[in-house]
């Protein structure tokens, strides 16, 4: 990798942005039914945060779009889910390594927390009661804790060790309750400072040096206006006249214009797995590139209990079925067709060869044409009579799907498989010189080398769905424009334009230090700021 020139990285960061088009939020119909498996967004990346710069962070995160007002219960992850981050670090689109999260429900020490009401005892009516801070969560009801496996080979048959918590020595890890308000924890600073003690080391078996993990409740880092995207794209998705940055004459009369109010997420937050390892804890035999991806899986069958409690609702077993799969996002909402969602969510990246038809004749771009040709008419000025790409089948995209791409991120012996890959001795960017379009501006250590929360794939990918690999893209430093051969400009009129959503993103927005993603946004009070960065 160290021989290539940051040039050819250029290039090649342009045809892996078909990767992505958005954040992955409900995007098949079977798993709308359970949110707490659904997985929303997988970021993995060279660790940014000074003094890490040989880790390697991944983060997955589940149960979208949570309002913060969601009480009194909030959003617990599932004790009945199996939540997982799979590491191939060999190229054959077959796990090496899977790290396995599973939760469990629990009353404080001594049972429920009692009120004595005029000589009667009984239990309390909301899961937090008082005030909770770093030190003491002496009014919380419900705690949640969880446990971490390393499983390596099969993830079903392998060898499964437990880690450790080096503070403890135990094999539990504590969960953060979810930032009900600022009364709640003493003003905006209480919450960050709460949840930062959950933040563990770790010891992964096989591991020579210890690690980090969090799992807890975080803002959507994902900015995108979710809405207009899934109403018929309701803008013209061409950077406006007026845009920020387009300069005068530059953008396109009708086009969206930047704007950070068009993230319609931005008031909403998730919960984030977030693990982070010494690199040589994922790689093997001398392959910088390690590829992952995220399950969540539930048991097969579930029988509800007539009689509930808060600790056995159900009775769950049976073998594990996977009902949830991410890495590169809107994978599945925006090119597998709809009859096929669920089956994808259910496989495994060494037999992605089923959805091929899906990537060499993509049903993406047709909708655009039949959406937008009257409006990029307008907008450019021409007589357009196909916007879509023409060049079938669309080995650009087969090529950004399933091997990643020479000189940057395929790894020796590559086997095709749907997921995020990444090479580790490309060093991190720090947080202030970060890109947002990654390698395409010159980051060597951004999409798609794998995927930091900053990365902006919305607007790279828009671009090269439409066929930007078709014209000639950036190599050298000095910008000059080289053909790869994929196909021609005939091929894709309106590949060269600037697409976009409107929504723009910085790292700069976010933490410089693990877990990196904003304090969640809070329940109360209403009107409350938005998160900003807190180091």
């Amino acid at each position: 990798m160290k021989k290539h020139t940051i040039g050819v990285l250029t290039a090649v960061s342009v045809l892996a942005a078909g990767q992505a088009l958005a954040s992955s939020h409900r995007e098949a119909p079977f798993i709308t039914k359970f949110p707490q498996a659904d997985g929303t967004d997988f970021y993995m990346f060279k660790s940014y945060e000074p003094g890490r710069d040989d880790f390697v962070t991944m983060i997955a995160n589940y149960l979208p779009v949570q309002a913060a007002y969601g009480g009194p219960h909030y959003f617990p992850l599932d004790s009945q889910t199996l939540y997982e981050i799979h590491v191939d670090n060999d190229g054959d689109s077959v796990e090496d390594i899977t790290f396995q999260f599973r939760f469990d429900d629990a009353f404080p020490p001594g049972g429920p927390i009692r009120l004595n009401v005029d000589g009667e005892e009984i239990s309390s009516v909301l899961r937090n009661i008082a005030p909770i801070s770093a030190d003491a969560a002496p009014g919380l009801d419900h705690l949640e804790s969880y446990d971490v496996r390393v499983v390596r080979g099969d993830r079903r048959r392998g060898n499964s060790q437990a880690a450790s918590n080096l503070a403890t020595g135990g094999r539990s890890f504590a969960k953060p309750f979810d930032y009900s308000g600022t009364k709640t924890f003493g003003g905006p600073g209480g919450y960050t400072e709460y949840a930062n003690s959950f933040i563990h080391d770790v010891e992964i078996p096989g591991c020579s040096i210890p690690g980090r993990v969090f799992v807890g409740q975080r803002n959507e880092a994902f900015k995108l206006s979710l809405g207009e995207v899934f109403d018929l794209v309701n803008f013209v998705p061409l950077e406006g006249d007026s845009s920020p940055g387009a300069g005068d004459g530059d953008g396109f009369p009708g086009g969206v214009t930047q704007d950070p109010e068009r993230n319609i997420l931005a008031r909403n937050n998730m919960t984030s797995i977030a693990i982070e390892l010494h690199q040589d804890c994922l790689t093997a035999n001398g392959e910088p590139v390690i590829g992952a991806w995220t399950t969540s899986s539930m048991r097969q069958v579930s029988i509800l209990n007539p009689r509930p409690t808060f600790l056995k609702p159900e009775v769950s077993g049976g073998r594990w079925v996977q009902v949830s799969r991410l890495s590169a996002p809107l994978v599945n909402e925006l090119f597998i067709g709809f009859e096929s969602k669920d089956r994808f969510n259910s496989s495994e990246p060494k037999d992605d060869g089923q959805f091929l038809t899906f990537v060499t004749n993509p049903g993406l771009p047709l909708i655009l044409d039949i959406l937008f040709r009257e409006d990029v008419n307008d907008a450019l000025g021409a007589n357009i009579d196909n916007l879509a790409p023409t060049n079938f089948p669309r080995n650009d995209l087969v090529t950004a799907f399933l091997t990643g791409f020479p000189g940057l991120n395929q790894p020796a012996n590559v086997v095709p498989g749907e997921m995020l890959r990444l090479n580790t001795d490309i060093p991190a960017t720090p947080r202030d010189q970060q890109h947002p379009l990654g390698v395409a501006a010159g980051d060597a250590a951004g999409f798609p080398n794998g995927r930091r929360p900053g990365d902006d794939s919305v607007d790279i990918a828009l671009r090269v769905a439409m066929g930007a690999l078709c014209h000639d893209v950036p190599l050298g430093m000095n910008g000059e424009g080289v053909n790869l051969g994929l196909c021609s400009p005939e091929d894709a009129v309106v590949g060269d334009r600037p697409f976009t959503d409107g929504a723009p993103i910085d790292a700069t927005e976010l933490n410089n230090s693990f877990p990196y993603l904003l304090t969640p946004y809070p329940g109360s009070p209403v009107g409350a700021p938005l998160p900003t960065p807190t180091d």
